[in-house]
């Protein structure tokens, strides 16, 4: 699989959904495979909040491959001896694209908090922009899981003519309260850790000793991103060897897991970058600007493939049902499917079950669906 990744630099301005303006950004992509001569074999993969666009292939240095390598590659299911994958880091996020730590342009100076607040449609839109500049003015199918998946649909709604297939899992058409008290945590860690320093800390402090208000929301995220089931059989009520029952800080091997994977989360994600995202996520709704979200999917030209997770605790598959049955409700029925995966790992599911829907997807790019 061939593997190529570039940061395209955009000096024309961004106008973003608040009124405000990027006057200039840039994004991180990469790419996978070989574009054919009349550029019908496009695929794009959109990320979730902590993504980024390293979806598949291993760097040499790298000690685990792209965050869906089980699903992009070579024979796999978006088989990248046919089809030309591109992933882009979303704007806003920390992983090349400008993002709240970029220089706020034409000061040196980072933007912090100057840097806008954005909308999904932002994001989608400086997507286009590159795609535009690369001679991209269609894909074969629009592909994202949660975040990734709120971009799908926005794909699917605003962009109507960009791909006739849209493949959105584990996502929701309008973020739920639920979902916006979970990141509701996390934000409020960060902003009262004395080491956010009100957003003014310093980068390199953080990769040597980390933020423990960014872990502690890290926590919260990764409790809704799997689920009791996933809990129950992973750790049960088995306790720390190395820990005394009766010390007062001893702990579950469930407590372990989360101090074990959420302590090291601040040293590769931006703080600022996270909650900047976690906003993004709650204000989604695709029918923000009208009377009723039917008129946002009366817009949908393509086809919509939902797909969703039996035990997903973020975003539930009854939103899932509810997107497919307003497609139904407004004469687009046939232009939409759905499929509840029986699953058990919770919301991330998407990334770490793929051999329960990826023929499925096949299927669908195969135009058997």
């Amino acid at each position: 699989m061939r593997i190529e990744t570039k940061i395209a630099k955009f000096t024309s301005p961004l106008y973003l959904e608040s009124g405000r303006i990027l006057q200039s950004y840039d994004i991180a992509y990469e790419t996978y495979g070989e574009l054919n001569e009349d550029k019908s074999n496009v695929i794009v993969i959109c990320h979730a909040l902590a993504g980024s666009h390293h979806a598949a292939g291993r760097y040499a240095d790298e000690a685990k491959p792209g965050w869906w390598d089980k699903f992009i590659g070579d024979g796999k299911a978006v088989d990248t001896r046919k089809y030309f994958v591109i992933c882009t880091n979303n704007i806003g996020s920390c992983f090349g694209s400008t993002s709240p730590m970029s220089p706020n342009y034409p000061s040196k100076e980072p933007y912090r908090f100057k840097f806008p607040v954005l909308a999904i449609s932002d994001i989608v839109k400086a997507q286009r922009n590159l795609f535009d500049s690369l001679g991209i003015y269609h894909a074969k199918a629009v592909i994202g899981g949660s975040m990734g998946g709120m971009q799908a649909l926005c794909y699917a709604i605003e962009h109507p003519e960009f791909s006739k297939t849209i493949i959105p899992l584990a996502t929701t058409a309008y973020t739920r309260p639920w979902a916006i008290a979970i990141n509701k945590i996390a934000m409020e860690a960060v902003r009262h850790d004395p080491a956010f320093n009100n957003g003014h800390y310093d980068k390199k402090d953080l990769i040597a000793n980390g933020l423990p208000g960014l872990a502690i929301g890290r926590m919260a995220g990764l409790i809704a991103y799997l689920s009791p089931n996933v809990f129950n059989k992973k750790f049960a009520r088995n306790y720390a060897h190395t820990d005394g029952l009766y010390e007062l800080f001893g702990r579950f091997e469930v407590e372990r897991y989360l101090e074990y994977n959420s302590y090291s989360f601040p040293k590769i994600f931006d703080p600022l970058s996270y909650l900047y995202i976690c906003k993004t996520m709650n204000i989604f709704d695709v029918g923000r600007n009208k009377d009723k979200i039917e008129d946002s999917f009366s817009k949908i030209k393509g086809k919509l493939h939902l797909i969703s997770f039996s035990d997903d605790m973020l975003f539930f598959p009854e939103e899932m049902e509810e997107i497919h049955d307003i497609m139904c409700k407004i004469g687009k029925k046939d232009q939409v499917t759905y499929k509840m995966i029986e699953s058990q790992s919770g919301h991330d599911s998407f990334l770490v079950e793929v051999e329960k829907f990826e023929d499925y997807v096949k299927d669908i790019l195969e135009e058997k669906i």
